[in-house]
């Protein structure tokens, strides 16, 4: 049968029209990853060699899965020799073919986050830094940003508002760490992950001879999630593609949700004015959810003005209305949510998925399906190649094949113990910084830099730098496989490994176990696939590059899914839970800017279109958050969704008692009334913290009734948290009576409460 029968007709024209710039815009559940991958398939099948196609995905995994489909689609033996991958596995696999020209070796090592973190933490320790003002994070943040953007160490120190943003941070020595940042990676041979794109470029501007040669190479370029690339990956895909521009970029500007990493939602949106004679796609029927969910997603998403018009629509069934309900705090939440997931019959719990803003509001939903024996998995745990004792073994391997990979010898030299101490490698390190050398070099002649340790000592440091040298020889005449296995005896990691008795000693064991079976599969994947020798750089770069997504989709038990919904991109689940749908929280507290907040709310879209047939949501009154229990409001997304497909779930009367007010507050949000997050905002901002209250007696008696009239301007009143106050104003709102009322307090200072939630008492 001929593949393109299976398509829609504007699925299929997309997937023909194969010369010159082309746009698809592809709506959530709108088969992109079909028609990007029969595109490829269709260009095969018009005689297109394999070789002259660039196709660019943002997870290994999907580029496997892709090239799965087109072998079986056109039955191409040839289909291996698509280029084929992530940014940043393609611009590894041709930097190693021209490493020389920009100063490294082809058997340069790739820098993870630990290693670059570690890398920042020492040049900031050598130049007697604040740790506090210079954090890792923050430092590694700063330059992943500026090398997004191409900037250079010496841009960079011309950058009025880098520099600006620098001082406003304390960080004054920032450029300078930039500047020596870079030129540590280059001398232990390593680049980052940032770098393996920066240098690409840098490659393709420096020597036109390279740039001609893959432009003839490749004549098709295809890129999927163009909404997520950001600038220098944009330059990329443009140089490339010249000059035929036989380029195909694929996405959704709806779902941009990457702006933190760089992502630049420009790219996609200005497609047309870097290309003037390009044709756009629409792909607008979503294939995955019911009626109702598509329908709710469109009309909140509607309410962003940057993006391109589109009209997603649903043949599938009407389905069930979105579901929004409030609970009195965030474990009442977690434990409606866990009671709603048990009332379930018959649902495989790997249909389900609950998805949340911020990684730490998983706490509670663990608890409470822990509780009621529900199993359930966590994204964004820590992966595989993190474990410590994978990292290790790793080390060694990296540290045979670049001897000048300094991370590495750091990590390993101290397992097993061969009596070289922390203080000798203090010694090491700027013995090697002051003459300029790798540290494995002074190691192997300690005497020739005056390295200030004695005979003994001299003696460990030489056998193990001899030992590291061995192995080295050794890496590029053993495949993969047969290497690791020989370095983790010969160094005695494994003998350490099966010394430890105790159940954590076993587990790691197991897991080195573990990895040398995946460096197994590894060798004999890529024989399948016709290549006869696979060398230990090959699975080094495999793992270094790996994604998320590509770690967490192993498990295949059936679990109940937790997950940020940034996580949750590019996956689907019958039914799904949006937690945490309040201000401040969704959207983010940290978002204020225009622009900011319409990522959210592409973010909040990304959730709902996540979901195939139910589409729960809820909210917490109240949450504990830093160390308090802060008040919320409604989400002001919640007032986005047309009320024709969303439903609120009233509380029972074993649930927690829903205050009127706030009830109101979402009764509104139905009746496209005033949005409820300008009514409360300033509550969401108010924290309870326990404070000594004034020792005036109030008057007893019950509390005063929840009326703006009870209250006037000079009224003394007591809280029962707050302590004794002033009335300086109250405010009475017809619109959502959401009635509020200001007091300056003797202890706390002014603040705003909702009446509804106040329980004032006069005092006399």
């Amino acid at each position: 049968m001929d593949f393109l029968d299976q398509l829609n007709s504007t699925q299929r024209e997309a997937v023909t029209h194969t010369e010159g710039p082309s746009l698809i815009v592809a709506g959530a559940g709108s088969g992109k990853t079909r028609v990007l991958t029969y595109r490829i398939a269709y260009l095969l099948q018009q005689g297109v060699p394999a070789g002259s196609i660039l196709a660019l995905t943002f997870t290994n995994k999907a580029a496997r899965e892709m090239k799965e489909r087109i072998t079986k689609l056109v039955q191409a033996k040839d289909a291996r020799y698509l280029w084929m991958g992530t940014f940043h596995s393609v611009c590894a696999k041709l930097l190693r073919s021209h490493a020389d020209l920009l100063g490294f070796t082809s058997d340069f090592s790739i820098y993870d986050t630990t290693d670059m973190k570690s890398l920042l933490k020492s040049i900031c320790k050598e130049r007697g830094l604040d740790e506090k003002i210079y954090k890792p994070a923050a430092v590694l943040g700063r330059i992943s940003m500026a090398k997004n953007n191409h900037i250079s160490p010496a841009q960079y120190v011309k950058n009025t508002e880098l520099l600006r943003q620098d001082r406003e941070a304390r960080m004054y020595e920032l450029p300078t760490i930039y500047e020596q940042y870079q030129a540590r990676l280059l001398a232990a041979n390593a680049m980052d992950f940032d770098d393996l794109l920066l240098n690409m470029l840098q490659l393709l501007d420096a020597f036109p001879e390279v740039r001609e040669q893959l432009q003839q190479r490749f004549r098709y370029v295809l890129v999927d999630e163009y909404q997520d690339t950001n600038y220098v990956q944009y330059l990329l895909v443009s140089k490339l593609a010249e000059p035929q521009n036989n380029i195909c970029v694929v996405g959704d500007d709806a779902q941009s949700i990457y702006s933190f990493r760089g992502a630049d939602i420009r790219n996609i949106l200005n497609f047309r004015q870097r290309y003037a004679n390009a044709v756009i796609f629409k792909l607008e029927r979503n294939y995955r959810s019911t009626q109702n969910i598509v329908n709710a997603a469109n009309s909140l998403i509607h309410k962003n003005l940057n993006q391109i018009e589109k009209n997603v629509y649903s043949e599938n069934a009407q389905g069930q209305l979105l579901t929004l309900q409030s609970y009195m705090d965030d474990r009442a939440e977690a434990n409606g949510v866990a009671e709603s997931i048990k009332r379930l019959r018959g649902v495989n719990y790997d249909n389900i998925a609950v998805l949340y803003r911020t990684n730490a509001q998983s706490r509670a939903f663990e608890g409470e399906l822990r509780k009621r024996n529900i199993p359930y998995r966590i994204y964004g745990g820590t992966s595989f190649y993190q474990r410590k004792e994978i990292k290790d073994a790793l080390g060694y391997f990296r540290l045979a094949v670049n001897p000048r990979d300094n991370e590495a010898l750091l990590r390993i030299v101290a397992f097993p113990g061969r009596g070289i101490g922390e203080t000798t490698m203090k010694k090491v390190t700027t013995n090697a910084v002051e003459h300029h050398r790798c540290y494995l070099d002074v190691m192997r002649t300690p005497e020739d830099s005056q390295l200030d340790v004695n005979a003994a000592t001299q003696k460990k440091i030489r056998a193990f730098a001899q030992q590291i040298d061995e192995l080295g020889m050794l890496s590029d005449q053993m495949d993969a496989f047969t290497f690791a296995e020989h370095v983790l005896r010969v160094t005695g990691v494994q003998t350490a490994l099966a010394m430890d008795r105790t159940q954590e000693g076993i587990d790691r064991a197991q897991n080195v176990q573990e990895l040398l079976s995946a460096i197994h599969e590894f060798v004999l994947q890529r024989e399948s696939e016709g290549i006869d020798y696979t060398p230990i750089t090959d699975f080094l770069s495999e793992v270094s590059l790996q994604t998320d997504q590509d770690e967490n989709l192993q498990d295949t038990t059936e679990r109940v899914t937790l997950m940020t919904v940034h996580a949750a991109k590019g996956l689907e689940f019958p039914i799904v839970y949006i937690v945490g749908m309040e201000e401040n929280l969704f959207p983010s507290q940290f978002c204020v800017k225009p622009s900011e907040i319409e990522e959210e709310r592409r973010l909040l879209y990304v959730a709902i279109t996540r979901a195939m047939e139910q589409c729960h949501l809820s909210l917490a009154r109240q949450r504990f958050r830093n160390g308090s229990v802060t008040f919320a409001s409604p989400s002001r997304f919640l007032n986005d969704i047309d009320r024709r497909y969303m439903e609120i779930v009233r509380e029972t009367q074993s649930s927690y008692q829903s205050a009127p007010s706030f009830q109101r507050s979402l009764s509104s949000l139905m009746n496209n009334r005033v949005p409820a997050f300008q009514d409360i905002s300033s509550v969401a901002k108010t924290s309870i913290s326990r404070v000594p209250t004034n020792t005036t007696t109030p008057v007893s008696g019950s509390s005063a009734p929840i009326d703006a009239t009870t209250w006037k301007t000079g009224d003394r009143v007591s809280h029962r948290v707050f302590g004794c106050g002033v009335v300086q104003r109250v405010y009475h709102d017809s619109v959502t009576e959401n009635d509020k009322i200001e007091i300056s307090f003797d202890v706390v200072g002014t603040k705003t409460l909702l009446l509804s939630h106040a329980k004032l008492e006069p005092i006399t």
